[in-house]
């Protein structure tokens, strides 16, 4: 009921009476003050005049469904919204959507991750609204080696967003972190269900550092958020739908293929050309310099012996990053 009050007030500029939203819900006016009352102690601010009902001033500051629908417009990405104020890992969340038949382009946020994810298993955690936990799916008509442009796709979008939105020169680590000089701002994870030699749905995660002051102290050298480079305080609701929006575009527009513009403008914003990195391949730690990022993504890498080696997964260490 109080969604449904949400919906129905956010939907008009006008007040709408206690007895309409009692009508239309189909329960007491008692009932419907009480709802009100509750909604407001969750941030939610209404006006109220006598005779005339209830109008929706403002919305909660946190992370919430309405507030970021109303700064929102895509016509695929985030159509179906879901904001959560805490889940285990959203990437998990959408996948039981997934499995469920959800549509392309849902969209699933949390105020609060207990168990996000990041890449080769490990487990990331922040206080509630420190920072935007979301995941979204989609169903593309492509083969499971014909989506290796996703990840590439969504790092770019993400980190035009932040540099348009917040002003922070923050650049690319190959091949899904968005960092500020050499701290991580942003992690992102792309999973897929596939059958055979078709893709079900991909599932894309992003993690964004937004108000946290401190990190735990063995990743307090290497991770940073929004918060501490600008010193400010942003609208949580309108940034995600700025990010969403930048998306969409990319992934779109680019039909979830590495283009030459995108790669171009991906490798323009990669902080890991051009330097020295280490991997290891076999059990063995290979040196060389980050020479490009090709058109599947991956990293090519000349080795101290001169060869060029292609690194298409693992953990990549980039000198004077992390």
């Amino acid at each position: 009921m109080h969604e449904k009050i949400v919906e129905l007030l956010s939907q008009t500029e006008d007040y709408i009476s206690g007895q309409e939203l009692s009508t239309q819900l189909g329960v007491s006016r008692q009932a419907v003050w009480k709802a009100i009352n509750t909604l407001k102690s969750q941030g939610y601010v209404f006006d109220s005049i006598t005779r005339k009902g209830y109008k929706l001033v403002a919305y909660p500051e946190h992370l919430n469904t309405y507030a970021v629908k109303s700064h929102l417009n895509t016509n695929l990405i985030g159509k179906n919204l879901i904001v959560l104020d805490s889940v285990t890992s959203t990437n998990d969340y959408l996948k039981a959507l997934g499995a469920e038949g959800c549509e392309s382009g849902t969209l699933v946020a949390a105020r609060e991750q207990t168990k996000g994810k990041g890449r080769l298993g490990r487990v990331w955690q922040t206080k509630k609204d420190d920072g935007i936990a979301f995941s979204f799916l989609l169903r593309p008509d492509l083969a499971p080696n014909e989506i290796t442009g996703i990840t590439p796709l969504a790092g770019l979008a993400v980190c035009k967003a932040i540099r348009d939105y917040t002003g922070i020169d923050c650049k690319i680590k190959w091949p899904n972190d968005i960092i500020t000089g050499h701290k991580k701002l942003v992690g992102i994870l792309t999973e897929l269900s596939a059958e055979f030699s078709a893709v079900e749905y991909t599932i894309t995660g992003i993690g964004i550092n937004v108000e946290h002051t401190q990190f735990p102290q063995e990743i307090a050298h290497k991770a940073t958020s929004i918060f501490l480079e600008t010193g400010k305080h942003i609208d949580r609701n309108e940034f995600l739908a700025v990010v969403i929006e930048y998306l969409e575009r990319e992934l779109l527009t680019n039909d979830l293929r590495l283009t030459e513009k995108a790669l171009k403008e991906y490798t323009s914003l990669c902080a890991t050309i051009g330097r020295n990195v280490s991997f290891f391949r076999n059990s063995q730690q290979l040196n060389g310099v980050a020479e490009k990022i090709d058109n599947n993504g991956e990293l090519v890498v000349k080795l101290e012996d001169g060869t060029l080696h292609t690194v298409n997964s693992g953990e990549v260490t980039v000198q004077g990053i992390y």
